[in-house]
């Protein structure tokens, strides 16, 4: 496999651009070796500069479930770039995603577009502050919800304390506010809310983590803290940027039937393309600026090209509903042939998988949080990322990173997945 485009490319980038990529996890620095540069994509291949082919279990970080170069979304951008790509101003598609996602997702009765999920989740935090009058709020060691100040927060002496900036430029001031707690652990809730009376505005999760790997909450988990929510006046709200329309319709919220008071969306709503959302209740959302006091706002917000790949891509997920069960089957699929290899070679292992999303992790004990998670070994992974890579599988560059699964893997695929991870598997024991 040649990749000395990639090579030179990257050489180039890192003159102009820091570290040579526009995000950290793409920089191959947990993994080993240099990035690659993508060339283009097709369904479930993706082509770099040096027109190496792989199947990649990426999928833009999940919005792609249906493959890239939709046929739908594509017509779509077709017809909707001859009149403009942006106006700064309210069109007709604004209002039909709107009700789309009104109709398909359980806690959205009034919904704001914005332009990604940092931005989504930076806006819902405010909103749940300015609504309630409160300043602190709890989000779970592991979970992230972009890059804003708020949610770039470490844990302190342990997961249950106040939290500590884990970047420079983030504030003592700041992190006072933001809360630690563990996910899949109801008691560090209790603790949290005992200790902070009446001062808690919202406690923030990903309802099914995709940022420690994937990992999933356990059965009363959610209830619970829909519970605790409403027993102290607190807003639940859901982070599915990557669950949304991904693992149901209505995300995990319909899949886990535990309706959150606002929700953090984003990728799939844009068909791949640069958007982000947030909604809930109406009385909560009417908070915001203009019929509201909590201000925010975005020039290209509604963005008619995004809006307009995004329409096309949530009518095809509405009216093909079977499509959840064939995807939850594929993954289903890899799964299980992953599993078969690891007992044979006897290599220890977990795998969390739910729908279309999975991980596989390098240790022998459950994951059910960040510590448990932290516990893989990431120095095997990283040759096991490399070995894939090799075989044309291009999978996530971290252990702590999601896969998903889009339509576009047939079984001929599936078939090359599993063997790719033998072979993987066989040439680093």
């Amino acid at each position: 496999m040649q990749t000395q485009r990639s090579q030179t490319l990257f050489e180039e980038a890192q003159h102009v651009i820091p570290g040579g990529v526009n995000s950290p996890v793409r920089a191959f620095r947990a993994v080993g070796g240099n990035p690659l540069f993508i060339k283009s994509a097709e369904g479930a291949y993706i082509y770099d500069e040096d027109d190496n082919q792989y199947i990649e279990l990426i999928n833009s970080w999940g919005p792609m479930i249906l493959g890239h170069r939709n046929p739908a979304v594509e017509q779509a951008l077709a017809e909707a770039i001859p009149h403009s790509v942006s106006y700064g101003a309210p069109t007709s598609r604004e209002v039909e995603i709107a009700q789309l996602i009104v109709s398909m997702v359980p806690s959205i009765e009034k919904v704001r577009m914005v332009n990604s999920g940092t931005e989504a989740a930076m806006s819902a935090a405010r909103l749940a502050r300015g609504y309630t009058g409160r300043d602190k709020f709890i989000k779970f060691e592991g979970c992230y919800h972009g890059h804003g100040d708020s949610f770039l927060i470490a844990a302190g002496s342990g997961a249950m304390t106040m939290g500590e900036p884990n970047s420079p430029g983030v504030t003592q001031g700041t992190a006072q506010d933001t809360l630690l707690a563990t996910f899949n652990d109801l008691n560090s809730i209790d603790r949290l809310i005992a200790s902070n009376p009446d001062n808690i505005s919202m406690i923030m999760i990903e309802p099914v983590a995709g940022n420690m790997g994937c990992v999933l909450p356990n059965e009363g988990f959610l209830e619970g803290l829909r519970a605790r929510c409403d027993e102290y006046g607190i807003l639940l709200i859901f982070d599915e940027v990557m669950t949304g329309f991904r693992l149901a319709p209505g995300g995990a919220q319909e899949l886990y039937g535990v309706t959150p008071d606002m929700s953090a969306l984003g990728k799939i709503i844009g068909g791949g393309l640069p958007v982000g959302a947030y909604g809930g209740k109406k009385e909560v959302m009417d908070y915001v600026s203009p019929v509201g006091p909590v201000y925010q706002a975005g020039t290209l917000s509604g963005n008619p090209i995004a809006m307009a790949a995004g329409y096309a891509m949530l009518t095809q997920l509405q009216k093909h509903q079977t499509l959840y069960q064939q995807l939850t089957e594929t993954t289903e699929t890899i799964v299980n042939g992953i599993k078969e290899n690891m007992k044979r070679l006897n290599v220890s292992y977990t795998i969390n998988h739910v729908g279309s999303m999975f991980s596989l992790f390098f240790t022998e004990h459950p994951v059910y949080d960040f510590e448990s998670a932290s516990a893989s070994d990431t120095k095997l992974f990283g040759a096991y990322f490399q070995e894939m890579l090799k075989r044309g599988i291009y999978l996530a560059p971290s252990q702590f990173e999601a896969l998903f699964v889009s339509s576009a893997i047939d079984e001929a695929m599936v078939e090359t997945i599993v063997r790719a991870n033998y072979e993987s598997l066989k040439a680093i024991h």
